[in-house]
């Protein structure tokens, strides 16, 4: 089989690509001003009016079909005993450099862009324990009573009374009160649908995710409903340009925050408090339990059920397909891997002390 020149070029252009991908990293000026806030908007809309009238998730059948075609690929390879070798593998780089060119323009270089907390001129320091405290307390106060608001009772677990759907259209009223505030984050043309692959999702233990070559958002539509409006705004997020995930945490949370409904109100501090408290433990196990003893009997009910939610769909698979999205994270300027999403409890508590001040 002889080689072919266009995919020799794609294959010799992915080193190319890698190496110009590492220095735009190293000036995130540049990217923030020419990329996140230049190209990328209108690279984003166009991709969100595209597909986001489709009543299903387009993203989910384009990445069926590319594990097709690498199957494919795997299965010819052993039965024809690896002969024409260097000609299928240059074939099937050159399909990787096109991957990785369009992940890259489409979104992935707001992973090198400048932090949120510079582009909200937030003045962030390292936080005492002290100061988490402090915070968490503050949010237990309005967890319990948006608990309470939609239960009348505090013993009582919230029970979502809306469909994905219609969690879909209400999100974006509360990224539409946001943008007053926060002009940069703004959101417009909708792209949020339901996973066709939800149930695998849950084996793998994930709520959602972007789909960066069609620019949908995509939620798994099993997961506890009290959740639901926070990973909404959370892939939102990503569409409008915060790769990072503790960063789509806290415009999520935000975005729930700002949300006329109660349900989204309740889910935002929900998940404010999954994190400050799970940073308070790591601090202080005593402190964290006492903290603990101060939310509605309600609130642990739902978290309750959502630990014996996720515990049903435990599988040795799980830990594998986390160590590679630790390892994707990673090498996308996120130190941290996974961790990163805990990481936004430095800006809720830059939220809520810059709040107390004005």
């Amino acid at each position: 089989m002889k080689i072919n020149k266009k995919q020799l070029f794609l294959t010799i252009l992915l080193p190319i690509q890698v190496l110009l991908v590492q220095l735009a990293a190293k000036n995130p000026a540049f990217i923030e001003r020419y990329y996140s806030n230049g190209i990328y908007p209108p690279i984003a809309t166009f991709l969100r009016i595209l597909l986001g009238w489709l009543p299903f998730s387009f993203g989910d059948v384009v990445l069926a079909f590319l594990l097709f075609i690498f199957l494919r690929f795997i299965v010819r390879l052993i039965k024809n005993r690896f002969r024409d070798f260097v000609p299928k593998i240059i074939h099937f780089t050159a399909i990787l450099s096109i991957l990785y060119f369009c992940f890259y323009l489409f979104w992935g270089l707001n992973y090198y862009r400048e932090p949120l907390a510079k582009n909200l001129k937030y003045q962030q320091k390292k936080y005492t324990t002290a100061q988490l405290q402090k915070v968490t307390a503050q949010i237990i106060g309005k967890l319990n009573y948006y608990q309470f608001e939609i239960t009348k009772i505090d013993t009582l677990k919230v029970e979502s009374k809306y469909q994905p759907k219609e969690m879909y259209a209400m999100a974006l009223s509360g990224y539409a009160h946001l943008a007053k505030d926060f002009p940069q984050l703004k959101y417009q043309h909708a792209s949020v649908k339901s996973s066709l692959m939800s149930l695998l999702q849950t084996y793998n233990g994930t709520a959602g995710y972007f789909n960066p070559l069609t620019g949908e958002a995509q939620v798994n539509d099993r997961i506890p409903k009290t959740a639901y409006p926070t990973t909404v705004c959370h892939e939102m997020a990503h569409q409008i340009g915060f790769a990072a995930e503790n960063e789509a945490n806290f415009v999520g949370f935000l975005a729930a925050t700002y949300n006329d409904d109660v349900y989204f109100k309740y889910a935002s501090y929900r998940m404010a408090f999954s994190y400050c408290i799970s940073e308070l433990r790591k601090r202080d196990r005593k402190l964290s339990k006492e903290l603990w003893r101060t939310v509605n009997k309600g609130v642990g009910k739902d978290f309750n059920n959502s630990y014996l939610f996720w515990q049903e769909y435990k599988n040795p698979f799980e830990p594998l397909v986390k160590k590679g999205y630790n390892a994707y994270l990673k090498a996308n300027k996120q130190d941290k891997g996974i961790a990163s999403y805990n990481y936004v409890v430095d800006l809720l508590i830059t939220y809520f002390e810059t709040a107390e001040e004005s």
